[in-house]
Formats: structure tokens, sequence, C-alpha cells
């Protein structure tokens, strides 16, 4: 029976990997932050909580990470905690890239002194594209971050190369583009969206506050990304790295539409432009060419971006449905 370690197991993507790995047989661990012990099991992964192994730890603590690991010897490790957001202020900055760089680093020194053969993935973003000069982006395209948290994924990359090169570590990276699903957190976008429309569908509320509704997206459904992780570790002898994307854009104007629509209201009644969420709109739109990923790994995306944005405002009206 394979083995595997998920960092960021309680979040969107480590819970559909966890339950994709549980389906193909593996034993699977998971890392949490000592405070989530604290609290009941994470939701997004009550269901199969019995089925994984969660051990506690800070991805900053490298002497933490090395005895797990130690014990463990999995086959597998895949690294999805990261912190997303980055305040206006410099510590958190500070925290951000602590976290996504400094983690990483542990990790990756922690694997390959407690166990080297370990197969690793990295979820990297399109952000690490962020002003891109081309579209659709590829593997080869250059990086040009625009944020805090796209900088903090071309240092993870640039360790994952070092490590590759350097130490025979099989790792690599998936540059995953934007990806969600009903387990989505509600401070991204598109969770703040289906939330809305369903809490105005209840008389909850009554408008949606949003900056630049053209601003494009390549939006793919989470659970199919997760299978992607899985395929880049187990395809060849070889680490490469991966665009995972559906290769289409869509505006949050087009998201609003669709999210109101599967409720029967006219999105244009309750959109509020409000300039404290303004983003400008990129130049060259970020979307993924992921014809490597299909032609080496035979991965392509699933789920259609309508029937996402529907299974989330439904799922968003039940569960608001249930607090009234």
């Amino acid at each position: 029976m394979k083995k595997a370690f998920i960092t960021g197991i309680s979040g969107q993507d480590g819970s559909y990997l966890a339950e994709i790995l549980l389906e193909k047989g593996y034993e699977v661990h998971g890392l949490i932050r000592p405070a989530s012990q604290k609290k009941d099991r994470p939701w997004r992964i009550q269901s199969i909580h019995d089925r994984v192994t969660l051990h506690t730890g800070e991805i900053e603590n490298a002497t933490r990470l090395e005895s797990i690991l130690k014990t463990l010897q999995p086959d597998e490790c895949y690294h999805l905690a990261a912190e997303s957001f980055a305040g206006s202020q410099g510590e958190q900055d500070v925290t951000l890239l602590q976290v996504n760089v400094g983690g990483t680093h542990h990790l990756l020194s922690a694997l390959t002194s407690a166990v080297p053969g370990c197969r690793f993935f990295f979820a990297g973003s399109s952000e690490m594209f962020g002003a891109a000069e081309v579209a659709p982006q590829t593997e080869t395209t250059a990086f040009h971050p625009r944020s805090v948290y796209g900088e903090s994924k071309v240092k993870g990359h640039n360790l994952i190369c070092q490590f590759r090169e350097d130490h025979r570590l099989f790792a690599c990276t998936g540059f995953l583009y934007n990806h969600e699903s009903p387990r989505r957190g509600m401070r991204f976008v598109t969770r703040k969206i289906t939330a809305t429309a369903a809490k105005i569908k209840l008389g909850m509320e009554t408008e949606l506050r949003l900056g630049n509704v053209e601003a494009e997206r390549d939006w793919g459904f989470a659970g199919d990304y997760a299978q992607a992780m899985h395929a880049c570790l187990n395809y060849t002898e070889t680490p490469e790295d991966f665009i995972i994307a559906t290769g289409r854009t869509h505006t949050i104007r087009e998201l609003v539409s669709l999210a109101f629509g599967e409720l029967d209201l006219n999105y244009e009644s309750h959109l509020v432009i409000d300039p404290e969420f303004f983003r400008p709109k990129e130049t060259i739109p970020l979307v993924g060419d992921a014809s490597k990923a299909k032609l080496k790994l035979g991965w392509q995306p699933r789920k259609s971006f309508e029937d996402m944005i529907k299974e989330m405002v439904r799922s968003d009206l039940d569960y608001f449905s249930d607090l009234l």
C-alpha cells in the first residue's frame, strides 16, 4: 500500500486529493496546524476523518517536519499548504514569505534527509506569471509575478528546481490556474459571489459589492486539479513541471450572471461596483495551455465552468437555508 503525506489536507485541494488517494488505496496522512487540532475536525474532511491520520505541526518547524517524515516514510508528498492573502502591512507580507518560501524549504530539506526517495509535488500558481507577455501561458513562459503571493510561489518553484538538480529529488511543480468548488473559502471572489447570491435569494442580503467585473480568469474545478496532482507524480521516472488549466477564460461578470441566473435573480438589480475591491484588468489574460498535461499525463478537465458554478450556488443555498 502506498503512503502519502499532504500538507494543507484540510483545505479545498487537500480534501479532494485525500479522497482521491483513498479511492486509489493509499494510506493517507496529513499535516494540520496545532490550532486546528483544538477545534472540531476540519469540515472539509469530516466525511473521511476516520480514514486519514492527522499530524499536528507548523510548516515552518523543520525539526517537527523531519520527525514526522522519518517516522512515516511516505512514497509521495503533496505540498499544498500556503498563505494565500498578503495584507497591506509589511509584517503580513513577511509572514506570507516565511510560510510559503521558508516552509517549502524546510519540507524539501526534511525529505532529502529523512526519505530522499519520496516523490514531491509543489502547488504552483498562475500568479507566478502575473503580468504575462503572452497568452496562453505554457511551462516555458517567463515568470512576472505582480503580488507577494505570486513571488513566493516563484521562489518556491526555484527551490524545487534546486533540490531536483542538486539532490536528485523527484520534485515537480504543478502551475495551478484558478480552481474552485463548494469547498472554496469565503475570502475568494468566486465563493463570495455564489454565497451572496444564495443569501439574496433567501432574503439575508440585498447587494453584492465587487470591483472590476470585466477581469478574466481561467477557472477550473478543484477536484479535477487534484487528479492532476496525483498524475504528476505517477506517470514517469523523470520529474517534470505541468500547467494545469482549462484553457478558457470567463469574466467575473459572466460568473455573477450565471450564479444569479441559477436562482432566477437579476444580478444587475443587486450588483454594486465598489472602488475598494477594484483590481486592474491584466493587459494579457492569465490563461493556461495544458497541452503537455493532456499529452503526457492523459489529463484534462472534466467538469465545466457552468456546472461548477451551479453546484457552488446550490451548495451555498442549502448551507444558508439550514441557518435560517
